[in-house]
Parts: C-alpha cells; sequence; structure tokens
C-alpha cells in the first residue's frame, strides 16, 4: 500500500476516536554481514526490518505505540494503544507535535553504485582481505576476524500539522582482526574502513594496517609508573569522544547528570578544542537533514576554542530552557522514543600530522588503544582509569612498544591540558561511526605501569 495513503487512514481514525496532533514515523532497512575464515564463508547474515509507530495527543498526555504489521490491518490496535499509553503517563514533561521547520536542507547519503555491487564481489573482497592478509608476514598466524557488512535505511516522519519528511542512505563497512606471533609473544591489530562507497575499500591496504599494527607491538613490556606527556591517537580518542558525549545533551544537564551545567559560553577546554556537530557533512555516516522530531539538523560548533557554545537539545528540552531545539533529537528505529544524539561528531582537525606531534616531543606516550571504556569511566564525575597499549616516546621518535599499563585522569581537565589536535581526523566503526577525532596532545596524564 502506497505510504501516504496509509498515513491518512491512521490520522483519520486516530481523530476519529478523540486524538488531536498526531505523527507517524515509518522505517524500513536491511543489513548484510559476510564473514570469513581460513577461505570459507565463515557467518552469513541478512536481516530486514519495516515498521512504523504513531504518536498521538491525547487530554494533553503524548500516547505512543508501534507496529510491525504495516497495512491497514494494524491501524485500529495502534490508535487503541495511543489512547491507553497516553492515560497511564503520568510524567509532567510537555510533549508536542513539531509543525516543521521553514527549511531543510538536502543532504544525499545514499549511493546507488553500492546497491549494484553484487554478493559474490562482496565474498569475494572479504576472502582477498583475510588472505592479503597472510601474505604479509610469516608471523600472522591468523586472522581471527575479517568481516564486511553493508546496511540501507529509510525513514518517512509525517504529521496532522502538514509535514512529510523523507530521507535514505546507505552504509558499508569492513574491518579485520589479524593475530602475529613471535615465539611466546602473542599480538593483535585491527584495521577498518567505513563509508557508501565499495570501490575505495581496499583489501591490501587494510590488511597490512592491521598486520603492521600487531606486528608494532611485539616486544611490548610495561613502563614506571608516572606522570607523562601523551599523545591519544585519534582511534583512542574519538572512544574516549564516544564514552563522554552524553555530558553534552540538555537532558544530561537539567536532570544534574553533567557537570557542564551552568557553563555555557564559558572556557572548558584549551583554545585548541573545538568540537563540531557536522549533520550535512559530505560521506558523514551521520548526516541527514532532519532529526527524530523532523526538525531542519543545523550545523554547530558545541565547543568554539574551547569555550562552551550550545548543549544537544529536542524540542522538550529546548523548551524547558526557553530556546530554540538545536535539531538533535534521535529516534533509534520506529520503536524507539525521543532521545538526544550528535549527528556527525567530531573534534575540529589542526594543522601538523601524527609524526609532527611525536617529533616535537623530547619524550612522552603514544596511547593507540583503551580499553574498558564502559566500566572503567564515570562521565557524570569525568573521572578515567582505562587499560591502554602504545608506544614510548623517546627523542621525537617512537621507541618501543608498551603495554600492562593504565592511564588515568579527569576528562574535563583533560580537555583543558590538550596542547595540540592532528590533522588526522579519523571516524569509528558503525554504532561509533558517528563520532571522530584526530590525535590530541596532552599536557599529561598519570600512568600507573611497573
Amino acid at each position: 500500500m502506497e505510504m501516504k495513503s496509509l498515513i491518512d487512514k491512521i490520522f483519520a481514525e486516530g481523530k476519529k476516536s478523540g486524538l488531536g496532533d498526531m505523527e507517524v514515523y515509518y522505517s524500513e532497512g536491511s543489513s548484510l554481514s559476510l564473514k570469513v575464515f581460513q577461505k570459507e564463508l565463515d557467518g552469513y547474515s541478512l536481516s530486514e526490518s519495516e515498521g512504523l509507530s504513531l504518536r498521538g495527543v491525547y487530554k494533553g498526555k503524548m500516547g505512543y505505540s508501534y507496529t510491525e504489521k504495516v497495512d491497514e490491518s494494524s491501524i485500529d490496535l495502534l490508535v487503541k494503544n495511543v489512547l491507553e499509553n497516553a492515560t497511564v503517563i503520568d510524567s509532567d514533561d510537555e510533549e508536542y507535535i513539531f509543525e516543521g521547520s521553514k527549511e531543510y536542507k538536502k543532504v544525499d547519503t545514499f549511493n546507488p553504485e553500492l546497491d549494484k555491487v553484487k554478493e559474490t564481489e562482496k565474498i569475494n573482497f572479504v576472502k582477498q582481505l583475510e588472505d592479503e592478509a597472510y601474505k604479509i608476514d610469516e608471523k600472522v598466524t591468523s586472522v581471527e576476524t575479517c568481516v564486511y557488512g553493508d546496511g540501507y535505511g529509510e525513514t518517512i516522519m509525517s504529521n496532522t500539522k502538514g509535514l512529510y519528511l523523507h530521507d535514505k542512505g546507505n552504509i558499508a563497512y569492513t574491518y579485520a582482526v589479524v593475530v602475529v606471533k613471535d615465539k611466546d609473544d602473542i599480538k593483535t591489530g585491527m584495521a577498518y574502513r567505513t563509508g557508501n562507497d565499495f570501490s575505495k575499500f581496499n583489501a591490501k591496504e587494510i590488511a597490512e594496517e592491521a598486520v603492521n599494527e600487531a606486528l608494532a607491538l611485539l616486544g611490548a613490556k610495561s613502563i614506571k609508573s608516572g606522570d607523562y606527556a601523551v599523545v591519544i591517537r585519534n582511534n583512542a580518542a574519538a572512544d574516549l569522544l564516544e564514552a563522554f558525549t552524553g555530558i553534552f545533551s540538555a537532558e544530561s544537564v537539567q536532570k544534574n547528570l553533567s557537570l557542564l551545567k551552568g557553563k555555557l559560553n564559558e572556557q572548558i577546554g584549551s583554545d585548541k578544542f573545538t568540537l563540531v556537530d557536522d549533520p550535512f557533512m559530505e560521506g558523514g555516516l551521520a548526516s541527514k537533514s532532519f532529526d527524530g522530531e523532523g526538525v531542519a539538523c543545523k550545523y554547530k560548533k558545541v565547543v568554539e576554542k574551547g569555550v562552551l557554545k550550545t548543549y544537544f537539545h529536542n524540542l522538550k528540552t529546548s523548551k524547558k530552557d526557553g530556546i530554540e531545539t538545536t535539531g538533535n533529537a534521535s529516534k533509534g528505529s520506529y520503536k524507539s522514543s525521543i532521545d538526544i544524539a550528535p549527528s556527525n561528531f567530531y573534534v575540529e582537525k589542526g594543522e601538523k600530522s601524527l609524526e609532527e606531534i611525536i617529533s616535537s616531543m623530547e619524550s612522552g606516550i603514544l596511547i593507540t588503544e583503551l580499553q574498558g571504556l564502559h566500566s572503567g569511566l564515570n562521565s557524570v564525575s569525568g573521572d578515567f582509569s582505562l587499560a591502554a597499549l602504545g608506544f614510548e616516546i623517546k627523542g621525537g621518535k617512537i621507541a618501543r612498544p608498551v603495554e600492562q599499563i593504565t592511564v588515568a585522569g579527569n576528562y574535563f581537565e583533560l580537555l583543558k591540558n590538550i596542547e595540540e589536535t592532528g590533522s588526522d581526523l579519523k571516524f569509528g566503526l558503525p554504532g561509533e561511526a558517528y563520532i571522530g577525532s584526530p590525535s590530541l596532545k596532552i599536557k599529561k596524564l598519570a600512568i600507573a605501569g611497573e
């Protein structure tokens, strides 16, 4: 059934049952995952999803309902569930349906060429990725994980105030985890790529990056405990930012769960630190023209040269603060309620390469991986204590690999101690692909080792 026609029928039934303003959120999508182990296809997963949700105002309260059955037979139950849900809601927070923004910037995140790539090509690519890893060095004992995946998603938002928005996009990703062995010393390395252009995925290049990462860590030992100048490499800096992203949410601020409360237009970080939320970023995996409430997205500097400029808002939090929403309402799927999240969220890159930053240091530590991010930190206080891997820096050069160390500090203090941002901006894997950072040079952090 044509979606517009179905939505109109849902609204008509809702109106008849006493609902006021209403909104339908429809989404459909598919995802493919291929895994290869020892030249054989070891994992194959293809999933599809489709559903829609209805939000509606009844006696001043917002009710929710959703269904996976996208046809006329589900209309009565959808409306009935919204009415029931609205009567049991006990929140005093006012929610309302948005009439639409004046203007929406066109954002294209769908690459039709990705749709044309045959499944056999994808399987051959991931087999080649594994094969290339084994070719690079005899110390490679296994390719532990070798994966290719892609996905497609489409969203329609429509409401009784005349809003009708449509968005679709696709994404591909690949990664390999390799194991190298030298006598009793065993290390792993990983490399990944994301995007929606299959032709840009180079199996040899990805394999070399993963193997070289593992080989470089052979012979790693701990280091004496102390305060060190530290460079947090781009991937690890992005992981750390992802763990603390919630502190920039207006909801966290209003619930006293963020120490950034009351800090607007104050210096919260070094003047080298600028934090951007860019929904229009070309090639960005979270690029979009509207948010989960149908509000036009906006480019914004959340932190500019260390000064906190804004929090992330949805309609509910912005109304509480008496300001305009920032267009950061999020809705994970048609089943989800409204939350807050950034789009492409990243630390703005600087001028110097990682090599140039390292060469400027007499001594210090380069951290290439942080572990235990969801158990070893407190996003409210900002304190963290994390296991780490990396390299010792001596005389402006990488001296040796380092392991069995713990890096400890406070995120709010770390932001103030950023001395340099690298030029090597990198985003994470799907799930965290919207968070990015270049390498960050930090004045000092406590390292616990020997």
